[in-house]
């Protein structure tokens, strides 16, 4: 109820301000830009973002060896951010490493950035204990896995030089390191002193709350964060609101006066507090919205980094017969299933996403590849009746009785139900549904306690190799438990290519290998868009999902 009448609140006053300016004649306009983007942040640590809002807000607080910037043409790209000049060597072992010469930048209390506080956040980000979802970013760093085996987290190869020379080495050639992993609000720097200080504040105070209350998080009172990004943090009413004023420390120049969000339970009330005026940009549109976007030639959706797929149990029957995936990947309807999941779906051509780049100059990487998975309406029946021949010379038995998870969020219900009915009218394969928590979902991926199972697969960095890369034998993160000889030979060559081209033709032939095995089922690509209200200009959107809004400035009518 509370959000209820914060929400009518909110949209009131708006109104009444409205009411007021257009009486007023001409006015003073703020420049302080309100914006919805999204649920309320998770966190204020950069190791655990996950979020857009999380990304987004911390991305503001703080900011790493570079940033991402918008251009004339509303396009983004990497540039220095606490990093003023960057070097770059190839080493004869076949390892890289990256030299970062520090500009004179400040955190918000007036000390200097130094490298050491990159050092121990990355050290942080990478250690075990710290449970951080974003620590794979740092998998291409040397000694990541033997820190995350359980060794000394000096064996991670950051280090400091002097205090303005950070030096990075990573275990191969990675031309993306740093616009996809550099850029990332989670591999910010941190203070050692200030977590701790903190850290000591809020055991103190939970200490006093008693043992009933919820522990408090060294980062829950984000006006009292040592941050070095383009804002500061002042004033925060979780679940309702949060202002970003410029920080005075900041090296580079900030176009408005700050930043206030309003947080929305979900894309309705998002665009509510829009069309209600109480926000001058949403990226949630409702599903209505995002339809009209995506019929508006001038305006159609933004792809996102993420593609929702069925995961099929390579380690038991009868999942584990490439034959028996192979005829259920067959047999979907994926425009049909698509169109369940609403206006911002499309029917997945491949594992890849539309949006993730070729190279250098190189088209769409998902364009250059073609369609891998058919999605014409004539193919459909053949298509099927390719199926049912598949099926009828595998493994399969009638006396299989698999299961389906699925996280009910969205039309996920509804999607799982098709699915089953898929299987049993073309095949007559029986699949139960079954609901299930993130945590549960994610717990029986990790043990290799399921036959099916239905995620949204996104990635940390907008490379097709984010998306390849977890499928490789024993890599840790295989939960298909997919094993070919030839595929995880394509990706040592991808680690390793110092020819673009070679690369990029090894990750579509990576990619296309993956689907022949039928080793994921992908079901659809999503996109999204976003509202700016005329009158604002310099809005950046990172192609990870989250929006920089030190650009944003209020143009003169």
């Amino acid at each position: 109820m509370k959000r209820t009448k914060r929400l009518a609140a909110l949209v009131l006053s708006a109104a009444l301000c409205a009411g007021m300016l257009a009486g007023c004649g001409k006015t003073e306009r703020s420049s302080v830009l309100s914006v919805c983007a999204g649920d309320d942040v998770t966190t204020f640590d950069p190791a655990y973002v996950s979020t857009a809002a999380d990304n987004t807000v911390v991305g503001s607080l703080y900011e790493g060896l570079m940033r991402v910037s918008g251009g004339a043409d509303g396009a983004s790209s990497a540039v220095e951010g606490m990093a003023k000049k960057v070097t770059v060597e190839e080493n004869f072992d076949g390892t890289t490493t990256y030299t970062f010469h520090l500009r004179s930048a400040r955190w918000s209390d007036g000390r200097s950035v130094t490298a050491q506080d990159f050092v121990y956040a990355w050290q942080r980000l990478a250690n075990p204990l710290t449970l951080s979802p974003n620590a794979p970013l740092l998998s291409v760093v040397q000694g990541y896995d033997a820190v995350r085996a359980g060794a000394e987290l000096s064996e991670l190869a950051v280090s400091a030089k002097n205090d303005s020379t950070l030096e990075v080495v990573l275990s191969g050639k990675y031309d993306w390191f740093l616009s996809e992993i550099c850029t990332s609000p989670a591999l910010s720097p941190l203070r050692q002193d200030v977590v701790q200080t903190l850290k000591e504040a809020a055991q103190d105070a939970s200490a006093q709350d008693g043992p009933d209350a919820a522990p408090r998080k060294w980062w829950s009172d984000p006006t009292k964060l040592v941050t070095n990004g383009a804002y500061t943090a002042a004033a925060y009413e979780p679940g309702e609101s949060l202002e970003l004023a410029p920080s005075e420390r900041y090296y580079g120049h900030v176009a408005n006066d700050g930043v206030r969000f309003a947080f929305a339970a979900d894309a309705d009330e998002a665009w509510a507090l829009y069309s209600g005026g109480a926000v001058d940009f949403t990226y949630a549109l409702p599903d209505d919205q995002l339809a009209q976007q995506a019929q508006d030639g001038q305006h159609p959706l933004t792809p996102e980094l993420s593609v929702c797929t069925v995961l099929f149990n390579g380690a038991q029957l009868p999942t584990s017969d490439p034959s028996v995936r192979r005829a259920l990947t067959l047999a979907v309807d994926r425009q049909s299933i698509a169109a369940l999941a609403g206006g911002a779906a499309q029917a997945a051509q491949g594992l890849v996403p539309f949006g993730v780049s070729g190279g250098d100059g190189g088209e769409d990487f998902r364009t250059e590849g073609g369609d891998l998975l058919s999605t014409a309406a004539e193919d459909l029946e053949p298509n099927r009746a390719q199926a049912r021949e598949l099926l009828a010379g595998s493994d399969y038995e009638d006396r299989y009785d698999l299961e389906y998870l699925y996280v009910d969020e969205g039309s996920a219900a509804q999607i799982a139900a098709a699915l089953a009915e898929q299987w049993q009218s073309v095949l007559n394969v029986r699949v139960r549904t079954r609901a299930v928590t993130e945590p549960e979902l994610y717990t029986a991926l990790r043990a290799g306690e399921y036959d099916l199972a239905c995620v949204d697969w996104s990635v940390l960095f907008g490379d097709a190799e984010a998306f390849l890369a977890p499928f490789v034998s024993r890599s840790g993160q295989d939960v298909v438990v997919y094993e070919n000889g030839a595929y995880d030979t394509l990706l040592r060559i991808i680690d390793s290519a110092s020819d673009p081209a070679a690369r990029l033709a090894c990750l579509h032939d990576a990619e296309a290998l993956l689907l022949e095995d039928a080793a994921v089922c992908p079901l659809y690509f999503t996109g999204t868009a976003w509202k700016l209200r005329e009158g604002w200009s310099g809005l950046c959107r990172d192609a990870r999902g989250w929006f920089s809004f030190m650009g944003v400035a209020a143009v003169s009518s």
